[in-house]
């Protein structure tokens, strides 16, 4: 199986399981408890039919969108995620790059492989910062004083990760940060000799964005779950995150909104946009999906805020959904982890091709010109 036969999630999926060792690739893949949130994050979208109009003389639809600010050429970006070297040498680098060809968000988080700065000189595509807040506040302001020197276009502060969810996949694999050759993981690590190689001839495996603020950075001795537990403020509240957009004073997002009361608190406090998330499933098991939350909260504050729909997204038609229930974009993780662990940059673009011209073709069996068009008339919900 090569990068050029993966039309799919579940193609990319296949072949990222094949290039990265067990404890890796289950990091990707894995959620909390039972998995019963993530995998219906994206079973909600089955909830609901698209209904398509015919002989509208569509054309070359306009799949364009702002959010943050920019104008991106599709309405669906990138998610912030960790240690992206871990799943292949250029990591962060290979994603801004890939993302920047497609004029669509890059999204670097906290605890990414390589520096603000480095990706700030890699590309000059759209940039999104997701932020931690720390116990330490110094921590907190010199990520947003860096983010604004090298012209990140907006922020997010994630604010559904106080604690670390219960990742027991993590535990079953003995996944550690940097990673360890434990006698239970040894021969899956032996069994990819290519990743192995990899690892051990390029950059050192350190959280470059916060390495020098803290010796946690570079040593992290159990896992990122211990780091989590040990860095992050468990009592962050509204006057923190309020801090945060102030300091910040460009677009910002709360990253990890469930709820519409939230989501009208975040306008009280100058958010421009929300991202509807549940960090993945791998937080709280038993928590709604992104999906389900959607319409309710569209029809409380989508004229307010720009509504980024994140989770569960595996297809174009998922984007579309998401859309027409009242999405500014959506962004996805997973999906382009395992096309980064599968092929590095040029499988991030593959699977960014991919889901741009799915986009594209089920914009046109819907009939519609620009995603204005692809309104709440073109969804049911089933009962």
């Amino acid at each position: 199986m090569n990068l050029k036969d993966c039309y799919n999630f579940e193609d990319f999926r296949k072949l990222a399981k094949k290039k990265l060792p067990a404890p890796i690739f289950h990091y990707i893949d894995g959620g909390a408890d039972d998995e019963v949130t993530l995998k219906r994050n994206t079973d909600s979208f089955n909830d609901c039919d698209l209904v398509p109009n015919i002989l509208t003389s569509v054309g070359k639809p306009d799949i364009s969108t702002t959010v943050f600010g920019r104008k991106i050429d599709m309405p669906l970006f990138l998610s912030p995620t960790a240690m992206q070297s871990l799943y292949n040498p250029e990591g962060d680098k290979a994603s801004a790059r890939a993302a920047e060809k497609f004029n669509t968000f890059y999204s670097m988080s906290t605890m990414a492989s390589f520096s603000i700065e480095e990706i700030a000189n890699v590309s000059s595509g759209p940039k999104l910062f997701q932020l931690y807040i720390h116990k330490d506040k110094s921590i907190t302001d010199d990520l947003i004083e860096r983010c604004a020197r090298a012209n990140f276009d907006g922020m997010c502060i994630t604010v559904d990760t106080l604690v670390a969810g219960n990742r027991e996949r993590d535990h079953r694999t003995g996944f550690t940060t940097p990673p360890k050759f434990t006698l239970d993981s040894l021969l899956s690590f032996v069994m990819r000799p290519a990743w192995v190689f990899n690892y051990f001839t390029n950059k050192k495996f350190e959280l470059a964005n916060i390495k020098n603020k803290t010796e946690k950075g570079t040593n992290i001795a159990k896992s990122v779950m211990e780091y989590i537990n040990e860095q992050y403020d468990p009592a962050m509240n509204w006057k923190d995150a309020e801090y945060c957009i102030k300091k910040w004073n460009k677009p910002m997002a709360l990253k990890g909104v469930m709820s519409v009361e939230d989501a009208k608190r975040a306008i009280d406090i100058g958010c421009t946009a929300i991202m509807i998330s549940n960090h993945g499933g791998r937080q709280l098991d038993g928590s709604r999906s992104p999906f389900d939350q959607l319409k309710a909260i569209s029809d409380a504050v989508g004229d307010k805020l720009e509504l980024i729909l994140d989770g569960g997204i595996r297809r174009g038609t998922h984007v579309l959904k998401a859309l027409a229930a009242g999405a500014t974009a959506c962004s996805f993780g997973k999906m382009f982890l395992f096309s980064l662990g599968a092929g590095g940059q040029a499988g991030v673009e593959k699977v960014l091709q991919n889901m741009y011209d799915e986009i594209n073709r089920n914009m046109v069996l819907m009939g519609c010109k620009n995603l204005k068009e692809l309104n709440k008339t073109k969804i049911i919900y089933r009962k």
